[in-house]
């Protein structure tokens, strides 16, 4: 029988080939690459720049496609100059790491931030995507040590009603955080999304069940409305 010596390149190759196994496997689902926005974040950007007044109170909304695709945004606020930075299919992650782009440089008055969604649907735990938001926070209080920020509560869905658990803890942990700062406000949006057994109102998304159709963005008009508001 051929015997491999503890240092021969054979049994080095193949520890080697074990331990690679064992961290792909160990590697979470919802790892990403936040460079894959860069394009995108740029063409928000110079969008925006070529829109936004810097001598103007400005109220910034960011996150992921429910954001995005909220395209009465400037009918809903009228009197404000509104910017939406959103991404479609972002993480509180990717904010992070796109924070100046798309919030710090824009000096908000308010900014509202939705994320979270993605995160949990992705795999993450409500700590995780929590922990996520709370950095941003910190980076933003670090810039602008009184700007308020209001942080959207985590939607339900008819696609990710499933998941609704994760939400509901996600959400209670936003909260919290939101009650223990004063210059933090949380949106529920979440409750007002419900029947009043509880269940989905599922007239509110449009055929992916994922995204709202014009009546969910009433209802998020109607929740930060007053939030952004008090902000003032």
């Amino acid at each position: 029988m051929t015997r491999i010596s503890p240092n021969s390149p054979a049994k080095d190759m193949g520890v080697l080939l074990a331990l690679l196994a064992i961290l792909i496997q160990c590697v979470p689902a919802f790892a990403q690459d936040p460079g894959r926005f860069e394009q995108e974040v740029a063409s928000i950007t110079a969008r925006n720049d070529s829109l936004w007044n810097p001598y103007r109170a400005t109220y910034l909304f960011t996150g992921s496609s429910s954001v995005r695709m909220w395209e009465s945004l400037d009918r809903d606020f009228p009197d404000r100059q509104v910017i939406n930075t959103g991404f479609g299919g972002s993480q509180a992650s990717d904010l992070l790491f796109y924070l100046d782009p798309l919030i710090l440089n824009y000096r908000p008055m308010v900014v509202s931030i939705y994320e979270g969604d993605n995160d949990l649907a992705e795999g993450k735990s409500p700590g995780r995507a929590f922990r996520d938001i709370a950095e941003i926070l910190s980076r933003i209080r670090s810039r602008y040590p009184g700007m308020p920020v209001v942080l959207i509560s985590a939607k339900p869905s008819i696609s990710r009603w499933k998941l609704r658990g994760k939400y509901e803890r996600f959400n209670r942990k936003l909260s919290r955080l939101a009650e223990a700062d004063p210059l933090t406000r949380y949106a529920d949006v979440w409750t007002p999304m419900l029947q009043a057994d509880g269940s989905l109102n599922e007239t509110l998304f449009i055929e992916d069940g994922l995204h709202m159709n014009a009546e969910g963005y009433r209802i998020w008009k109607s929740v930060l409305g007053p939030l952004i508001g008090q902000s003032n």
